[in-house]
């Protein structure tokens, strides 16, 4: 049997996560002594892991509480469980595809800012500047007009 210290240390999570995740019901194997400390066997440090796995993947607690749930139901909840994994890959995919235009945005900064310091072009990023580069980008800047309402 571990204590929180040691299932820490073989899961990669820290004490809190694992006091955290044993508090929500994460792990239905934990146990507790007779001085309320809890203790953890082989199922309880399998069910850490898991959990972990699934929190990096971005799922929420609380539909990790459901899959935990219906594993706990069973052979039967296979069908329920496949399906709460195929929502949550669909939703990791539209953050994938979101992340990947966060990046792209990264990439045309780091560019500018190459151009920046090799002197190429002035520096556009600075929004205490802009009042001196408004020429160059008119179509991008508020009119002092548009400012004043």
């Amino acid at each position: 049997m571990y204590k929180v210290k040691e299932a820490a240390l073989i899961t990669g999570l820290t004490e809190h996560a694992v006091r955290f995740y044993t508090d929500k019901g994460l792990v239905p194997s934990v146990q507790r002594n007779e001085n309320n400390i809890r203790l953890f066997d082989e199922e309880s440090i399998n069910w850490l892991h898991g959990i972990r796995c699934l929190k990096q993947s971005g799922m929420p607690i609380e539909v990790i509480k459901k899959y935990i749930d219906l594993c706990l139901e069973g052979d039967s909840t296979i069908p329920q469980r496949s399906a709460l994994m195929m929502e949550h890959k669909e939703v990791a995919l539209v953050k994938l595809e979101e992340a990947k235009r966060y990046v792209a945005h990264l990439e045309q900064k780091t560019a500018l800012y190459l151009d920046i310091l090799e002197h190429r072009s002035p520096d556009t990023t600075n929004p205490g500047n802009w009042d001196k580069i408004q020429h160059m980008h008119a179509d991008v800047f508020y009119s002092l007009s548009v400012r004043k309402t």
